[in-house]
């Protein structure tokens, strides 16, 4: 399976995990959920797998942007709502790899997943 990455193009961490695929010729598809969403089934299993205070980024300016009514409370489906409304709110990226997900990139988690 070829991996997918689900990010936003200009977000700076996006382009250093691409980058690094790129420079070590790892072929992988690219999922602008900006651009073509995300749907509810991938957002509960990214939480399923790693809890949604993980997949929800709430240090965005976009999260932090919204009314104290809409930020507070939170559980899973909540959030999901929250992501699915808009997807820069969900943390990035998220390195599908068929069998597990990476969120977030750390040079030395995506080494230890391409060994």
């Amino acid at each position: 399976m070829t991996p997918t990455l689900y990010g936003i193009p200009n977000c700076d961490t996006v382009k250093k995990a691409r980058t690094w695929l790129d420079e070590r010729g790892v072929e992988f598809r690219f999922h602008d959920y900006k651009k073509a969403g995300i749907d509810r089934a991938s957002l509960e299993r990214w939480c399923d797998e790693h809890g949604w205070q993980v997949v929800l980024n709430r240090a965005g300016t976009t999260f932090r942007k919204l009314p104290e009514a809409d930020r507070t409370d939170l559980d899973q489906h909540r959030a999901v709502a929250l992501m699915l409304a808009q997807p820069s709110m969900i943390k990035r990226p998220v390195l599908d790899l068929g069998d597990r997900r990476i969120v977030g990139f750390k040079p030395e988690i995506y080494e230890a997943a391409f060994v």
